[in-house]
């Protein structure tokens, strides 16, 4: 059953966010979503990286209420940033070295640094030992790196162990 289905709960998923989009549930589209569902993970089946299972899952809880607060608090300052007079904006280039080895883990850093607003991830070096963001405003590199290490880096380690 696991190769027919591997993915079972991504393949809901999929179904789901296919009914959202068409924004319809005549039979057509269910059998559609259904098929969606399934054909991606299965197709796609050799490009998911075998891994063990997280060492640490309850952690995740905590690294996305870090992150959504985080996200909140860059929003609001990023707002006053753009209301206020551009000539205060101190927009840099920080390289990031990486301590995180794990290539999932390094993607999941990279994409939370862009989701913050503020910050974008624009290059990880090609043997994967740091990362190159963009701040909008950066006073101080070093702060950003201990920041970005603090509330990122190390819960990441903790839970890819």
């Amino acid at each position: 059953m696991k190769r027919l289905f591997p993915h079972p709960s991504f393949s809901i998923l999929l179904a789901l966010i296919w009914l959202m989009l068409v924004h319809s549930l005549s039979t057509g589209h269910i059998l559609l979503a259904i098929f969606t569902g399934w054909a991606i993970p299965f197709f796609s089946e050799a490009l998911w990286p075998r891994r063990p299972p997280l060492k640490r899952p309850w952690l995740v809880i905590r690294y996305v209420l870090v992150l959504l607060w985080d996200i909140l608090v860059a929003n609001l300052s990023v707002a006053i940033l753009i209301l206020g007079p551009s000539r205060r904006l101190k927009p840099a280039f920080v390289v990031y070295p990486l301590q995180l080895t794990d290539r999932q883990a390094i993607t999941i850093l990279a994409n939370t640094v862009s989701l913050t607003p503020g910050t974008v991830t624009t290059d990880v070096s090609l043997a994967r030992h740091a990362l190159l963001i963009h701040g909008l405003h950066v006073e101080d590199e070093a702060a950003l790196i201990r920041t970005i290490h603090e509330r990122y880096e190390k819960p990441l380690q903790e839970i890819f162990g």
